[in-house]
């Protein structure tokens, strides 16, 4: 089950429901379950204060995440930022919806495993978040 929330910001439900209802795609599609899921989208300053609370980190970030998973039981928390999705799809001239969709499908591999650290791993998390943006429509 995927619940939503919203911190120190607002968004249109129409601008999030489709994204996120089709999180449960990808989990399946990387051979999990879905267990209980939080999508909390909140402000730059409400992420910053979660950033170097948890993880020690003084710094602008559009997610973090959260994994809480047993066994092939996804369950997880994703902390977006709508002042940085904003930001970003101004700077990579891409649409809102877009720059939303792709974050959430990066949040989402984090919680199936995946990780962004070197090189390697960036270019396969690239690869598959624009394989998920064409196959599942999400923009």
């Amino acid at each position: 089950m995927i619940h939503v929330f919203y911190e120190d910001c607002s968004l249109s439900g129409k601008q999030h429901e489709d994204v996120v209802s089709k999180m449960s795609q990808v989990v399946e599609n990387e051979g999990f379950k879905e267990g209980n899921l939080s999508v909390v989208f909140c402000s730059d300053t409400y992420l910053l204060e979660i950033n170097k609370a948890h993880l020690d980190h003084d710094y602008y970030t559009d997610i973090l995440t959260f994994s809480y998973n047993e066994n092939n039981l996804i369950n997880g928390d994703l902390f977006i930022s709508v002042d940085r999705l904003k930001e970003n799809a101004e700077v990579n001239n891409v649409e809102f919806l877009n720059e939303l969709s792709r974050v959430v499908i990066h949040g989402v591999l984090h919680l199936c495993g995946y990780n962004d650290k070197t090189p390697e791993e960036i270019t396969l998390m690239r690869e598959k978040e624009s394989d998920y943006l064409k196959r599942i429509c999400f923009t």
